[in-house]
Protein backbone atom coordinates (compact mmCIF):
# COMPACT_ATOMS: atom_id res chain seq x y z
CA UNK A 1 0.00 0.00 0.00
CA UNK A 2 2.87 2.67 0.99
CA UNK A 3 4.51 1.67 -2.82
CA UNK A 4 1.28 3.45 -4.02
CA UNK A 5 1.12 6.94 -1.91
CA UNK A 6 3.44 9.75 -3.14
CA UNK A 7 7.03 10.25 -2.61
CA UNK A 8 6.57 13.00 0.04
CA UNK A 9 4.06 11.22 2.05
CA UNK A 10 6.28 7.92 2.20
CA UNK A 11 8.70 9.79 4.19
CA UNK A 12 6.28 11.00 6.08
CA UNK A 13 5.03 7.59 7.42
CA UNK A 14 8.33 6.20 7.58
CA UNK A 15 9.38 9.05 10.21
CA UNK A 16 6.20 8.92 12.15
CA UNK A 17 6.88 4.98 12.43
CA UNK A 18 10.69 6.19 12.90
CA UNK A 19 9.36 8.44 15.37
CA UNK A 20 6.55 6.20 17.32
CA UNK A 21 9.73 3.22 17.74
CA UNK A 22 12.28 6.40 18.85
CA UNK A 23 9.59 7.00 21.88
CA UNK A 24 8.84 3.44 22.68
CA UNK A 25 12.31 2.75 23.17
CA UNK A 26 13.25 5.95 24.76
CA UNK A 27 10.71 5.14 27.43
CA UNK A 28 11.74 1.65 27.64
CA UNK A 29 15.36 2.55 28.59
CA UNK A 30 13.98 4.97 31.47
CA UNK A 31 12.26 2.45 32.51
CA UNK A 32 15.13 0.02 32.39
CA UNK A 33 17.34 2.29 34.34
CA UNK A 34 14.43 2.67 36.86
CA UNK A 35 14.46 -0.31 37.58
CA UNK A 36 10.58 -0.87 36.39
CA UNK A 37 10.82 -3.28 33.72
CA UNK A 38 14.03 -4.85 34.62
CA UNK A 39 15.39 -6.86 37.52
CA UNK A 40 18.18 -4.52 38.05
CA UNK A 41 19.51 -1.60 36.82
CA UNK A 42 22.06 -1.78 34.08
CA UNK A 43 23.76 1.30 34.93
CA UNK A 44 24.29 1.27 38.84
CA UNK A 45 26.24 -2.10 39.38
CA UNK A 46 26.18 -3.90 42.68
CA UNK A 47 29.44 -4.32 43.88
CA UNK A 48 30.61 -1.47 46.35
CA UNK A 49 34.11 0.44 45.69
CA UNK A 50 36.91 -1.17 47.54
CA UNK A 51 40.25 1.26 47.37
CA UNK A 52 42.76 0.19 45.87
CA UNK A 53 45.28 3.36 45.57
CA UNK A 54 46.46 6.46 46.76
CA UNK A 55 44.01 7.88 44.72
CA UNK A 56 41.08 6.11 45.27
CA UNK A 57 41.75 6.57 49.42
CA UNK A 58 42.32 10.58 48.81
CA UNK A 59 38.69 10.33 47.25
CA UNK A 60 37.09 8.16 49.61
CA UNK A 61 38.45 9.83 52.68
CA UNK A 62 37.68 13.33 51.62
CA UNK A 63 34.07 11.59 50.90
CA UNK A 64 33.54 9.85 54.02
CA UNK A 65 34.49 13.38 55.97
CA UNK A 66 32.04 15.01 53.96
CA UNK A 67 29.31 12.57 55.16
CA UNK A 68 28.73 11.38 51.32
CA UNK A 69 28.46 7.80 50.00
CA UNK A 70 29.96 7.36 46.24
CA UNK A 71 27.95 5.32 44.35
CA UNK A 72 28.80 1.30 43.79
CA UNK A 73 31.15 -0.11 40.29
CA UNK A 74 29.50 0.31 37.29
CA UNK A 75 28.96 -3.04 35.34
CA UNK A 76 31.04 -4.47 32.73
CA UNK A 77 28.88 -3.13 30.13
CA UNK A 78 29.03 0.38 31.03
CA UNK A 79 32.78 0.13 31.53
CA UNK A 80 34.02 -1.57 28.38
CA UNK A 81 31.88 1.15 26.75
CA UNK A 82 33.32 3.64 28.94
CA UNK A 83 36.71 2.85 28.47
CA UNK A 84 36.89 2.49 25.27
CA UNK A 85 35.39 6.23 24.49
CA UNK A 86 37.67 7.89 27.58
CA UNK A 87 40.90 6.16 26.17
CA UNK A 88 40.98 6.07 22.38
CA UNK A 89 37.74 8.29 21.68
CA UNK A 90 36.70 5.09 19.76
CA UNK A 91 32.97 3.32 19.66
CA UNK A 92 34.18 -0.77 20.82
CA UNK A 93 32.36 -3.64 18.37
CA UNK A 94 30.25 -5.64 19.00
CA UNK A 95 32.55 -8.28 19.05
CA UNK A 96 34.77 -6.30 21.03
CA UNK A 97 32.03 -5.84 23.75
CA UNK A 98 31.26 -9.95 23.88
CA UNK A 99 34.66 -10.83 24.42
CA UNK A 100 35.06 -9.06 27.40
CA UNK A 101 32.03 -9.21 28.81
CA UNK A 102 32.88 -13.60 28.52
CA UNK A 103 36.04 -12.96 29.66
CA UNK A 104 36.03 -13.97 33.73
CA UNK A 105 39.38 -13.12 34.90
CA UNK A 106 39.53 -10.63 37.58
CA UNK A 107 41.88 -8.25 36.55
CA UNK A 108 40.24 -8.18 32.92
CA UNK A 109 39.28 -4.45 33.61
CA UNK A 110 43.26 -3.48 33.83
CA UNK A 111 44.32 -5.50 31.22
CA UNK A 112 41.56 -3.87 28.69
CA UNK A 113 43.19 -0.37 29.94
CA UNK A 114 46.58 -1.36 28.82
CA UNK A 115 45.63 -2.92 25.70
CA UNK A 116 43.77 0.49 24.57
CA UNK A 117 46.67 2.58 25.80
CA UNK A 118 48.79 0.38 22.97
CA UNK A 119 46.47 0.60 20.63
CA UNK A 120 46.78 3.13 17.51
CA UNK A 121 43.97 5.00 18.33
CA UNK A 122 45.14 6.00 21.72
CA UNK A 123 47.59 8.89 19.82
CA UNK A 124 45.13 9.68 17.61
CA UNK A 125 42.95 10.86 20.06
CA UNK A 126 44.98 12.48 22.15
CA UNK A 127 46.61 14.21 19.61
CA UNK A 128 43.28 15.31 19.36
CA UNK A 129 43.11 16.65 22.91
CA UNK A 130 46.27 18.25 22.74
CA UNK A 131 45.90 20.12 19.44
CA UNK A 132 43.00 21.87 20.52
CA UNK A 133 45.23 23.38 23.67
CA UNK A 134 47.88 23.89 21.03
CA UNK A 135 45.91 25.74 18.56
CA UNK A 136 46.76 23.61 15.70
CA UNK A 137 44.73 25.41 12.85
CA UNK A 138 45.75 26.50 9.47
CA UNK A 139 43.19 29.38 8.27
CA UNK A 140 41.86 32.61 10.17
CA UNK A 141 42.85 33.55 13.29
CA UNK A 142 45.45 31.50 14.03
CA UNK A 143 47.06 30.66 10.20
CA UNK A 144 49.66 28.24 10.44
CA UNK A 145 48.97 27.27 7.30
CA UNK A 146 48.49 23.38 6.11
CA UNK A 147 51.82 22.74 5.89
CA UNK A 148 53.08 23.78 8.89
CA UNK A 149 49.68 21.97 10.72
CA UNK A 150 50.60 19.04 8.92
CA UNK A 151 53.83 19.00 10.18
CA UNK A 152 52.98 20.30 14.28
CA UNK A 153 50.12 17.35 14.28
CA UNK A 154 52.56 15.10 13.24
CA UNK A 155 55.02 15.85 15.51
CA UNK A 156 52.24 16.16 18.50
CA UNK A 157 50.71 12.44 17.55
CA UNK A 158 54.34 11.49 17.21
CA UNK A 159 55.57 12.36 20.87
CA UNK A 160 51.82 11.18 22.16
CA UNK A 161 52.49 7.68 20.49
CA UNK A 162 55.98 7.35 21.29
CA UNK A 163 55.17 8.83 25.04
CA UNK A 164 57.75 11.48 25.03
CA UNK A 165 58.22 12.78 28.47
CA UNK A 166 56.11 15.86 29.18
CA UNK A 167 58.38 18.06 30.30
CA UNK A 168 60.92 17.24 26.97
CA UNK A 169 57.43 17.77 25.03
CA UNK A 170 56.88 21.30 26.39
CA UNK A 171 60.55 22.06 26.57
CA UNK A 172 61.04 21.28 22.77
CA UNK A 173 57.57 23.56 22.07
CA UNK A 174 59.21 27.09 24.06
CA UNK A 175 62.86 26.18 22.94
CA UNK A 176 63.15 25.36 19.85
CA UNK A 177 64.42 27.46 16.56
CA UNK A 178 63.93 26.79 12.70
CA UNK A 179 61.25 26.45 10.03
CA UNK A 180 58.36 26.45 10.90
CA UNK A 181 57.56 23.44 8.31
CA UNK A 182 60.96 21.56 8.95
CA UNK A 183 60.96 21.95 12.75
CA UNK A 184 57.25 21.62 13.67
CA UNK A 185 57.91 22.31 17.53
CA UNK A 186 58.06 26.68 16.55
CA UNK A 187 54.63 26.54 15.35
CA UNK A 188 53.54 26.78 19.55
CA UNK A 189 55.24 30.91 18.77
CA UNK A 190 53.56 30.65 15.28
CA UNK A 191 50.02 29.96 17.01
CA UNK A 192 50.20 32.92 18.82
CA UNK A 193 47.42 35.37 17.62
CA UNK A 194 49.18 38.62 18.39
CA UNK A 195 52.97 37.38 18.42
CA UNK A 196 54.29 39.95 20.76
CA UNK A 197 56.12 39.05 24.23
CA UNK A 198 53.49 39.63 26.03
CA UNK A 199 50.39 37.34 23.87
CA UNK A 200 53.43 34.64 24.15
CA UNK A 201 53.63 34.84 27.68
CA UNK A 202 50.17 34.83 28.21
CA UNK A 203 49.68 31.28 25.47
CA UNK A 204 52.37 29.87 28.09
CA UNK A 205 50.64 30.73 31.57
CA UNK A 206 47.84 29.61 29.84
CA UNK A 207 48.91 26.07 28.13
CA UNK A 208 51.51 24.93 30.55
CA UNK A 209 50.48 26.70 33.60
CA UNK A 210 46.85 26.68 33.10
CA UNK A 211 46.36 29.65 34.49
CA UNK A 212 44.58 33.14 32.78
CA UNK A 213 46.78 36.09 32.96
CA UNK A 214 44.24 38.39 33.32
CA UNK A 215 44.09 38.93 36.45
CA UNK A 216 47.76 39.61 36.61
CA UNK A 217 49.48 42.83 37.81
CA UNK A 218 51.12 44.57 34.93
CA UNK A 219 55.11 44.13 36.53
CA UNK A 220 54.32 40.37 36.66
CA UNK A 221 52.93 39.82 33.33
CA UNK A 222 55.51 41.84 32.11
CA UNK A 223 58.28 40.00 33.88
CA UNK A 224 57.07 36.62 31.95
CA UNK A 225 56.84 37.96 28.93
CA UNK A 226 60.53 39.45 29.04
CA UNK A 227 61.57 35.63 28.59
CA UNK A 228 60.22 35.62 25.19
CA UNK A 229 61.89 39.29 24.11
CA UNK A 230 64.62 38.02 22.04
CA UNK A 231 62.44 36.11 19.85
CA UNK A 232 61.73 36.71 16.13
CA UNK A 233 59.80 35.55 12.77
CA UNK A 234 61.61 35.56 9.67
CA UNK A 235 59.82 34.91 6.35
CA UNK A 236 61.31 32.38 3.17
CA UNK A 237 61.33 32.46 -0.05
CA UNK A 238 59.00 29.33 0.07
CA UNK A 239 54.98 29.98 0.40
CA UNK A 240 53.87 30.62 3.44
CA UNK A 241 57.58 29.20 5.85
CA UNK A 242 58.90 31.25 8.60
CA UNK A 243 61.64 31.05 10.59
CA UNK A 244 61.74 31.69 14.19
CA UNK A 245 64.56 31.74 16.19
CA UNK A 246 66.65 33.61 18.85
CA UNK A 247 67.52 36.72 17.86
CA UNK A 248 70.83 37.03 19.06
CA UNK A 249 71.20 40.97 17.41
CA UNK A 250 68.31 42.14 20.01
CA UNK A 251 70.24 40.45 22.78
CA UNK A 252 74.18 42.33 21.63
CA UNK A 253 75.24 44.34 24.89
CA UNK A 254 71.96 43.91 26.61
CA UNK A 255 71.14 41.45 29.71
CA UNK A 256 67.53 40.48 30.04
CA UNK A 257 65.94 41.53 33.17
CA UNK A 258 62.99 39.04 33.63
CA UNK A 259 60.71 37.44 36.77
CA UNK A 260 59.36 34.02 36.92
CA UNK A 261 55.79 33.84 38.08
CA UNK A 262 56.68 33.12 41.12
CA UNK A 263 58.21 37.22 41.77
CA UNK A 264 61.77 36.03 41.45
CA UNK A 265 63.98 37.48 39.63
CA UNK A 266 66.49 37.09 37.40
CA UNK A 267 69.10 38.55 35.18
CA UNK A 268 70.11 36.93 31.96
CA UNK A 269 73.65 37.70 30.51
CA UNK A 270 73.99 38.48 26.79
CA UNK A 271 73.67 35.57 24.07
CA UNK A 272 71.95 33.40 26.42
CA UNK A 273 68.73 32.61 25.50
CA UNK A 274 66.15 33.55 27.81
CA UNK A 275 63.46 31.13 26.79
CA UNK A 276 65.69 27.83 27.58
CA UNK A 277 65.96 30.13 31.58
CA UNK A 278 62.32 30.03 31.72
CA UNK A 279 62.16 26.74 30.29
CA UNK A 280 64.04 25.17 32.60
CA UNK A 281 62.31 26.90 35.85
CA UNK A 282 58.85 25.73 33.86
CA UNK A 283 59.68 22.03 33.73
CA UNK A 284 61.73 21.91 37.58
CA UNK A 285 60.02 19.25 39.88
CA UNK A 286 59.44 22.08 42.44
CA UNK A 287 57.28 23.81 39.74
CA UNK A 288 54.34 24.76 41.50
CA UNK A 289 52.37 25.03 38.23
CA UNK A 290 53.47 22.90 35.87
CA UNK A 291 52.70 18.95 37.38
CA UNK A 292 49.44 20.72 38.61
CA UNK A 293 48.85 21.84 35.68
CA UNK A 294 48.35 18.96 33.31
CA UNK A 295 47.40 16.49 36.01
CA UNK A 296 44.41 18.39 36.55
CA UNK A 297 43.94 18.44 32.62
CA UNK A 298 44.35 14.49 32.36
CA UNK A 299 41.68 14.02 35.68
CA UNK A 300 39.37 16.38 34.08
CA UNK A 301 39.82 14.66 30.58
CA UNK A 302 38.63 11.12 32.22
CA UNK A 303 36.93 11.77 35.16
CA UNK A 304 34.93 14.56 33.43
CA UNK A 305 35.48 17.63 35.93
CA UNK A 306 38.70 18.74 37.51
CA UNK A 307 40.35 19.05 40.77
CA UNK A 308 40.74 23.02 40.48
CA UNK A 309 37.81 23.88 38.19
CA UNK A 310 38.28 25.77 35.64
CA UNK A 311 41.28 23.33 34.66
CA UNK A 312 42.52 26.67 33.37
CA UNK A 313 41.99 28.54 35.70
CA UNK A 314 44.57 27.66 38.44
CA UNK A 315 45.39 30.54 41.12
CA UNK A 316 45.91 31.02 44.87
CA UNK A 317 42.19 31.73 44.98
CA UNK A 318 40.82 29.12 43.45
CA UNK A 319 42.20 26.18 45.78
CA UNK A 320 41.70 22.60 44.41
CA UNK A 321 38.58 20.76 45.93
CA UNK A 322 40.81 17.28 47.38
CA UNK A 323 44.82 19.37 47.71
CA UNK A 324 45.87 15.66 48.88
CA UNK A 325 44.28 14.21 45.47
CA UNK A 326 46.21 16.69 43.53
CA UNK A 327 49.54 16.41 45.30
CA UNK A 328 49.00 12.70 44.79
CA UNK A 329 48.59 13.04 41.62
CA UNK A 330 51.12 15.30 41.17
CA UNK A 331 53.98 13.84 43.24
CA UNK A 332 53.26 10.96 41.18
CA UNK A 333 53.75 12.23 38.19
CA UNK A 334 57.24 14.03 38.88
CA UNK A 335 58.43 10.46 40.40
CA UNK A 336 57.15 8.65 37.33
CA UNK A 337 59.62 11.12 35.35
CA UNK A 338 56.80 12.98 33.77
CA UNK A 339 55.09 9.81 31.95
CA UNK A 340 51.51 10.96 30.04
CA UNK A 341 50.85 7.23 29.46
CA UNK A 342 51.99 6.23 33.17
CA UNK A 343 49.11 9.03 34.46
CA UNK A 344 46.29 7.58 32.33
CA UNK A 345 47.00 4.34 33.37
CA UNK A 346 46.95 5.46 36.80
CA UNK A 347 43.78 7.19 36.60
CA UNK A 348 41.96 4.75 34.34
CA UNK A 349 42.37 1.79 36.69
CA UNK A 350 41.06 3.44 39.63
CA UNK A 351 38.00 2.75 41.60
CA UNK A 352 37.16 6.06 41.48
CA UNK A 353 37.06 6.37 37.38
CA UNK A 354 34.92 2.78 37.43
CA UNK A 355 32.40 3.92 40.03
CA UNK A 356 28.54 3.92 38.50
CA UNK A 357 27.32 7.09 36.79
CA UNK A 358 24.50 6.71 38.99
CA UNK A 359 25.09 8.52 42.36
CA UNK A 360 24.38 7.43 45.93
CA UNK A 361 23.85 11.22 46.49
CA UNK A 362 22.19 13.49 44.35
CA UNK A 363 24.11 16.55 45.68
CA UNK A 364 26.76 19.24 44.38
CA UNK A 365 29.17 18.71 46.71
CA UNK A 366 29.24 14.81 45.88
CA UNK A 367 29.64 16.17 42.50
CA UNK A 368 32.33 18.18 42.99
CA UNK A 369 33.94 15.41 44.95
CA UNK A 370 33.86 12.70 42.39
CA UNK A 371 31.20 10.36 44.28
CA UNK A 372 30.15 9.09 40.93
CA UNK A 373 31.26 9.16 36.73
CA UNK A 374 29.46 12.77 35.64
CA UNK A 375 26.85 12.00 32.21
CA UNK A 376 28.65 13.82 29.67
CA UNK A 377 27.56 14.31 25.96
CA UNK A 378 30.18 12.42 23.25
CA UNK A 379 32.14 14.93 21.72
CA UNK A 380 31.48 15.94 18.27
CA UNK A 381 34.57 14.15 16.67
CA UNK A 382 33.96 11.08 18.87
CA UNK A 383 30.03 11.09 17.93
CA UNK A 384 30.28 10.92 14.24
CA UNK A 385 33.09 8.53 14.45
CA UNK A 386 30.92 6.20 16.52
CA UNK A 387 27.89 6.55 14.00
CA UNK A 388 30.31 5.86 11.54
CA UNK A 389 31.76 2.76 13.19
CA UNK A 390 28.37 1.26 13.70
CA UNK A 391 27.32 1.80 9.64
CA UNK A 392 30.27 1.58 8.13
CA UNK A 393 29.87 5.04 6.72
CA UNK A 394 32.32 7.98 5.45
CA UNK A 395 32.26 11.91 6.41
CA UNK A 396 32.90 14.77 3.87
CA UNK A 397 35.39 17.18 5.20
CA UNK A 398 36.28 20.86 3.63
CA UNK A 399 37.82 24.25 4.17
CA UNK A 400 36.26 27.93 4.31
CA UNK A 401 39.57 28.73 2.16
CA UNK A 402 40.74 26.08 0.11
CA UNK A 403 44.48 25.84 0.50
CA UNK A 404 47.11 23.23 -0.73
CA UNK A 405 47.03 20.10 1.08
CA UNK A 406 43.68 20.88 3.08
CA UNK A 407 41.88 18.03 0.77
CA UNK A 408 41.10 15.15 3.07
CA UNK A 409 39.58 11.83 2.29
CA UNK A 410 36.29 10.49 3.45
CA UNK A 411 37.50 7.68 4.98
CA UNK A 412 39.25 9.95 7.91
CA UNK A 413 37.97 9.28 10.74
CA UNK A 414 37.30 12.83 12.57
CA UNK A 415 39.32 12.21 15.71
CA UNK A 416 42.51 12.11 13.62
CA UNK A 417 41.69 15.52 11.56
CA UNK A 418 45.17 17.18 12.10
CA UNK A 419 43.46 20.75 11.63
CA UNK A 420 40.48 22.72 12.53
CA UNK A 421 40.14 24.93 9.68
CA UNK A 422 39.19 21.57 8.20
CA UNK A 423 35.56 21.09 9.51
CA UNK A 424 31.63 19.12 8.58
CA UNK A 425 28.49 20.37 9.28
CA UNK A 426 28.07 17.98 11.56
CA UNK A 427 31.47 18.91 13.86
CA UNK A 428 30.16 22.97 13.78
CA UNK A 429 26.99 21.62 15.52
CA UNK A 430 28.00 19.29 17.89
CA UNK A 431 30.15 21.75 19.29
CA UNK A 432 33.79 20.92 18.26
CA UNK A 433 36.50 23.27 19.36
CA UNK A 434 37.44 25.92 17.04
CA UNK A 435 41.29 25.98 18.37
CA UNK A 436 41.11 29.54 18.32
CA UNK A 437 42.42 30.43 22.05
CA UNK A 438 43.57 27.25 23.38
CA UNK A 439 40.59 27.67 26.43
CA UNK A 440 38.72 24.13 27.52
CA UNK A 441 35.60 26.20 26.90
CA UNK A 442 36.26 26.10 22.83
CA UNK A 443 34.99 22.99 22.91
CA UNK A 444 30.96 22.77 23.54
CA UNK A 445 29.63 19.35 24.74
CA UNK A 446 26.31 21.10 26.10
CA UNK A 447 23.04 19.58 23.45
CA UNK A 448 20.68 22.10 21.83
CA UNK A 449 17.33 21.31 19.74
CA UNK A 450 19.24 22.03 16.62
CA UNK A 451 20.85 18.71 17.26
CA UNK A 452 18.14 16.45 18.30
CA UNK A 453 16.47 17.44 14.99
CA UNK A 454 19.70 16.57 12.96
CA UNK A 455 19.98 12.79 14.34
CA UNK A 456 16.02 12.41 14.51
CA UNK A 457 14.90 13.35 10.78
CA UNK A 458 18.19 14.49 8.60
CA UNK A 459 18.86 12.87 5.37
CA UNK A 460 23.06 13.00 6.46
CA UNK A 461 22.13 10.63 9.39
CA UNK A 462 19.64 8.54 7.44
CA UNK A 463 21.30 7.37 4.78
CA UNK A 464 23.91 6.37 6.62
CA UNK A 465 21.36 3.96 8.46
CA UNK A 466 19.78 3.08 5.05
CA UNK A 467 22.62 2.82 3.08
CA UNK A 468 24.83 0.97 5.27
CA UNK A 469 26.15 -2.26 3.71
CA UNK A 470 27.35 -3.37 7.24
CA UNK A 471 24.00 -2.76 8.69
CA UNK A 472 22.45 -4.71 5.75
CA UNK A 473 24.90 -8.01 6.32
CA UNK A 474 23.87 -7.69 10.00
CA UNK A 475 20.11 -7.88 9.34
CA UNK A 476 20.03 -10.02 6.62
CA UNK A 477 22.00 -12.91 8.96
CA UNK A 478 20.04 -16.57 9.45
CA UNK A 479 18.95 -15.87 12.80
CA UNK A 480 16.27 -15.51 14.99
CA UNK A 481 14.56 -11.74 15.26
CA UNK A 482 15.61 -11.62 19.23
CA UNK A 483 19.66 -12.71 18.69
CA UNK A 484 19.46 -9.67 15.67
CA UNK A 485 17.96 -7.55 18.42
CA UNK A 486 21.19 -8.75 21.12
CA UNK A 487 23.65 -7.66 17.90
CA UNK A 488 21.99 -4.21 17.56
CA UNK A 489 22.18 -3.32 21.16
CA UNK A 490 25.61 -4.73 21.44
CA UNK A 491 26.56 -2.81 18.14
CA UNK A 492 25.48 0.72 19.40
CA UNK A 493 24.88 0.74 22.80
CA UNK A 494 27.50 -1.97 24.20
CA UNK A 495 25.47 -4.21 25.80
CA UNK A 496 23.07 -7.11 25.68
CA UNK A 497 19.54 -5.34 25.71
CA UNK A 498 17.23 -6.39 28.56
CA UNK A 499 14.59 -8.96 28.79
CA UNK A 500 12.08 -6.30 28.03
CA UNK A 501 13.63 -4.52 25.46
CA UNK A 502 13.95 -7.57 23.92
CA UNK A 503 10.57 -8.51 23.42
CA UNK A 504 9.60 -5.21 22.54
CA UNK A 505 12.14 -5.11 19.98
CA UNK A 506 11.41 -8.43 18.17
CA UNK A 507 7.57 -7.89 18.63
CA UNK A 508 7.77 -4.69 16.66
CA UNK A 509 6.27 -5.26 12.78
CA UNK A 510 4.79 -2.29 11.42
CA UNK A 511 2.56 -2.81 8.68
CA UNK A 512 3.86 -2.64 5.50
CA UNK A 513 7.31 -3.12 6.50
CA UNK A 514 9.95 -5.86 6.35
CA UNK A 515 12.14 -7.01 8.74
CA UNK A 516 14.82 -5.33 7.02
CA UNK A 517 13.25 -2.16 7.51
CA UNK A 518 12.26 -2.36 11.52
CA UNK A 519 15.89 -3.64 12.19
CA UNK A 520 16.95 -0.01 10.42
CA UNK A 521 14.36 1.41 12.60
CA UNK A 522 15.73 0.19 15.95
CA UNK A 523 19.34 1.54 15.29
CA UNK A 524 18.67 4.59 14.46
CA UNK A 525 16.18 4.77 17.56
CA UNK A 526 18.93 3.87 19.53
CA UNK A 527 21.41 6.59 18.55
CA UNK A 528 18.65 8.73 18.88
CA UNK A 529 18.93 7.78 22.78
CA UNK A 530 20.77 9.58 25.40
CA UNK A 531 22.32 6.50 26.51
CA UNK A 532 24.19 6.29 23.17
CA UNK A 533 24.73 10.14 23.17
CA UNK A 534 26.34 10.14 26.31
CA UNK A 535 29.31 8.67 28.11
CA UNK A 536 27.88 7.28 31.09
Amino acid sequence: MSANLPPTARITRRWQRHLAWWISITLIGVATAAGLTESADPYAGTVPPTPRSNIDHAVFARLHSLGIQPARLCPDAVFVRRAFLDAIGTLPTAAEVSAFLDDNHPDKRDALIDRLLDRAEFADYWAMRWCDLLRVKSEFPINLWPNAVQAYHHWIHTAIRDNMPYDRFVREMLTASGSNFRVPQVNFYRAVQNRNPRSVAQAVALSFMGARTDKWTDERLSGMAAFFSRVSYKSTSEWKEEIIYFDLAKAINTTTDAIFPDGTRIHIPQGQDPREVFADWLISPTNPWFARNVTNRVWAWLIGRGITEETDDIRNDNPPVNPELALLLESAFVASHYDLKQLYRTILKSQVYQLSCIPASDTAAAARNFASYPLRRLDAEVFIDAINRITGGTEKYSSPIPEPFSFIPESQRSIALADASIDSPFLSLFGRSSRDTGMESERDNSSNGAQCLHLLNSSHIRRKIEDSSRLYSLLQAKCSAREKVDKIYLTVLSRHPGARETAIAADYKPSGASSYRTGLDLVWALINTSEFQFRH
